[in-house]
């Protein structure tokens, strides 16, 4: 049975789980209700007329996801170390410092405040540079530091995958559906046609694998697994 400090990362990490299977259809309804702006201009009515539809398409809630994974990150080192723990090591480092890449880069309450001034500024002078300033953080948002965190969060998963193979808490049905998320996830949503593609396919291996793991999070900190076992 794990020690009672892992049975608590076990617990926090199935919470973490299901927020994130229910925030995950809200985005996709979100998408599908409205489409994504396309000029900053647009951004920015969006921003004002409908805050919480902005909140969805500014990924703030894709950030709010990426903070839960932390935690559940921390579960799987927990109980994959005994496999290997080296790689383990260096492949959660590379989704932390994606996570870290990705939450410097989201411009949610950016857009939020320039679509504020912009909605009030009265000389069009103001607008313009406003505008401006809304593309740029639009670019940086969605540039290189969105593709790092994509690529190194493929990458973990495709290490933690591989590594459930050798842990018989999670089963081969589990690793393989892990597998299978991280392969599409190696091409980053950005990545033109193909990227949106493969991005909206992971969604679905991606959700059952979570749907899986945080069943066996829950036995672990219930006491009916134990993560040393091999």
């Amino acid at each position: 049975m794990p020690g009672t400090d892992l049975r608590v990362i076990y617990k926090i990490a199935a919470i973490a789980t299901i927020l994130m299977l229910v925030i995950i259809p809200l985005q996709i309804v979100a998408f599908i209700a409205a489409p994504i702006p396309v000029s900053t201009a647009e951004w920015f009515d969006l921003m004002n007329s409908q805050p919480l539809l902005g909140l969805f398409h500014a990924d703030f809630f894709l950030m709010v996801n990426n903070l839960l994974i932390v935690t559940i990150y921390l579960a799987f080192y927990h109980s994959l170390k005994q496999v290997n723990k080296g790689l383990l090591q260096v492949a959660i480092v590379l989704g932390l410092v994606g996570i870290a890449a990705y939450v410097s880069s989201n411009k949610t309450f950016e857009l939020f405040a320039l679509a504020k001034e912009y909605a009030g500024a009265a000389l069009e002078s103001e607008r313009l540079i406003l505008l401006a300033a809304g593309k740029a953080a639009l670019a940086g948002w969605q540039g290189t530091a969105f593709d790092v965190y994509y690529v190194l969060n493929g990458i973990t998963l495709i290490v933690v995958s591989a590594l459930m193979l050798r842990q018989p808490a999670y089963g081969k049905t589990t690793a393989v559906i892990g597998l299978v998320a991280g392969f599409f996830m190696a091409i980053p949503s950005t990545a033109g046609l193909i990227g949106l593609i493969f991005s909206l396919v992971s969604l679905i291996p991606w959700y059952l694998f979570a749907i899986r793991f945080c069943g066996v999070f829950i036995k672990f900190y219930q006491g009916r697994l134990d993560a040393s076992a091999k």
